[in-house]
């Protein structure tokens, strides 16, 4: 299991967290998506915890101020792992228009997002 705090110099994901969107509350253990499900939206976490898992099998933990799901903005495909909250936690989503909003006038976000991936896929391989 990985667990990825801000890192100092990194973008705040937070920040997509102020945009209006209403939040959503989840209780710890609450499922907020499981794999194979439809995907239209990332989210951030905004306070709490949120455990991303296969099989029941924790992968990541991500905390606030950064994004999980990110891939559905991508590749428009269904969600491949399950999201729990891993503690009370409130999370915001953040749609296609304003990411491809961010994207397109902060190409640091579009960096940072890609970095979020790359340390991803390289955690995922090492457990292979």
């Amino acid at each position: 299991m990985t667990t990825y705090p801000t890192a100092t110099g990194a973008i705040d994901f937070g920040i997509l967290a102020k945009s209006g969107a209403a939040a959503r509350s989840f209780k710890k253990g609450d499922v907020i998506f499981k794999l194979g499900d439809p995907a239209s939206e990332l989210y951030v976490v905004q306070s709490g915890t949120v455990a991303i898992e296969i099989g029941g099998r924790r992968l990541e933990t991500v905390e606030a101020n950064n994004i999980f799901g990110e891939m559905a903005l991508i590749d428009h495909a269904p969600r491949s792992a399950d999201a729990v909250a891993a503690s009370d936690a409130t999370i915001v989503p953040v749609g296609e228009k304003q990411f491809l909003f961010m994207v397109s006038n902060t190409p640091f976000f579009a960096l940072q997002v890609m970095r979020v991936l790359a340390r991803r896929l390289r955690a995922v391989d090492s457990t292979l």
